[in-house]
């Protein structure tokens, strides 16, 4: 998960006294320190997606795949490095910290921004609701003494309270979460290798990428509407244009790269841990509980003893329930900060705190929104026996890739239509392919998904409407006309 504002936050020191061109030209003032390396970026990314992401969702990928959850995991790559490449073509024409808001706005028209901001709020608002969800049930596991309820009220509110006191994690916190999430996995691996060796596996070591008797590009796309939900964050990596020291261009090599590093490592855990699955036919059927407990069950087999799938659980808890939330929830409210501040949604979650610099009301009003969604879909996860985790996840990536859509459109209407670009490959082809992916994985999702998900794109149409009958029409810093031009569009 990512931090995705959609506007400069200036808030660091006057690093560039000489001024920045590629920041004045779009209405904005430099201020923040072009410092950070390649590998830096590396490492920004990796975090923000969560290397050990398919450990919770594991069972979902599996069932939705009939089991071919690393062929999930192979497609739900080839779809994001086709979105990298559109992020990485609008970092170059509009290299200022932003997302799909800021570049569909600008590629195309602020109105269009609206929509594609709108779209991803859908993922903003289910995101930290679903990580403290997972946190929450995957903890009780791991600790039955304490209920799941109390573990989520906790870490909601050490998030808030994080969120509202302006404070970050340090550069030594987020190495050390790095590093202990690649040990557990590190182990976990290993002791997968082992496992096989001593005759612990089950089945044959392909049919995870491809089985002849379930296999349909239906089942690899309805899964893939899943599997996405680990791939969400690399795209964080566009935030830091202003402070990378290669610019666009470094951004976006920095975003090919972490996705292929993160989904080679997605692809390998799963495919291990598919090897470790007892009861593949059951694990398919299964109820809630079977599929969210698939991963840990596959750790206990691998190493023939408990003690992995509690590493696993924990690692999964930690991760899921305070770092990773955490920033789920600061890009929440970080959204709906600046799109309040471009009065596009009410002003009170505009207001800035003079003391913490930090959003006070949107940060309080992302926490309780987070609590009410995590807490019904925790209730109807123990109560009711519902698959809430999945239903949630493909909510998110609902939205996620509605806004993807909005970003390959604005890849060809601001290269080809509006600058008149001849490169028909990245400007045109990849951006029409990587579209027609994500409406084939839109196609794909279930019927509740889709009807859920139209429904909100039809609520931000109507706000639109409003805005426009208001006469508040979306408008965007530095836009004149709606035409912002490319410096190189070749």
């Amino acid at each position: 998960m990512s931090v995705l504002t959609p506007s400069t936050a200036a808030t660091g020191d006057a690093a560039n006294p000489a001024g920045d061109p590629e920041l004045s030209k779009f209405g904005y003032t430099p201020q923040l320190r072009r410092s950070l390396t390649f590998t830096d970026l590396l490492f920004y990314g990796l975090i923000y997606m969560v290397p050990i992401a398919p450990f919770a969702i594991f069972g979902s990928v599996y069932a939705a795949s009939q089991g071919m959850v690393a062929l999930a995991y192979v497609a739900g790559l080839v779809v994001m490095l086709f979105t990298a490449s559109s992020y990485a073509q609008m970092v170059k024409a509009f290299p200022i910290a932003g997302s799909v808001y800021n570049y569909a706005g600008r590629g195309i028209a602020a109105p269009v921004g609206f929509i594609a901001g709108w779209a991803i709020m859908l993922d903003y608002f289910l995101v930290p609701g679903l990580l403290y969800l997972v946190a929450s049930v995957t903890i009780e596991a791991a600790v039955p003494s304490v209920s799941a309820w109390i573990w989520l009220v906790g870490f909601v509110a050490i998030n808030a309270v994080i969120n509202y006191f302006g404070i970050r994690l340090t550069a030594v916190a987020i190495n050390i979460m790095i590093a202990g999430e690649l040990i557990v996995l590190g182990i976990f691996l290993v002791m997968g290798i082992i496992g096989l060796a001593d005759g612990r596996g089950n089945g044959d070591w392909t049919s995870a990428f491809f089985n002849s008797d379930n296999f349909s590009f239906g089942i690899v796309l309805g899964s893939v509407s899943v599997a996405a939900l680990s791939f969400l964050g690399f795209d964080g990596i566009s935030m830091l244009a202003e402070e990378s020291k290669g610019g666009a261009r470094q951004v976006g090599r920095a975003m090919a790269v972490v996705l292929l590093l993160a989904g080679l490592i997605f692809i390998a855990q799963t495919w291990v841990a598919s090897l470790f699955v007892t009861d593949p036919a059951g694990l398919i059927n299964g109820d809630a509980a079977t599929v969210g407990n698939a991963f840990y069950a596959a750790a206990e087999v691998a190493a023939g003893a408990p003690w992995l799938a509690t590493l696993c659980l924990v690692a999964t808890a930690i991760a899921w329930g305070l770092p990773d939330s955490m920033v789920a929830q600061t890009a929440l409210s970080r959204l709906l900060f600046a799109m309040a501040r471009d009065k596009q949604l009410p002003k009170f979650l505009a207001k800035v705190s003079s003391k913490h610099a930090s959003p006070v009301n949107a940060v309080l009003f992302t926490a309780g929104v987070s609590l009410a969604i995590s807490g019904t879909a925790l209730y109807y996860l123990t109560e009711q026996g519902e698959d809430t985790i999945t239903l949630i996840a493909t909510m998110v990536n609902f939205g996620a890739m509605v806004a993807w859509l909005a970003l390959h459109a604005a890849v060809i209407w601001h290269y080809i239509v509006r600058n008149g670009s001849r490169n028909w490959l990245l400007h045109l082809v990849v951006p029409v392919v990587g579209a027609g992916l994500l409406i084939a994985v839109l196609i794909n999702m279930k019927l509740y998904t889709q009807i859920t998900g139209f429904i909100w794109i039809g609520l931000g149409l109507v706000v639109l409407g409003v805005l426009f009958a208001m006469g508040r029409a979306p408008k965007l810093s530095g836009v004149g006309g709606g035409d912002d031009k490319a410096a190189d569009v070749a």
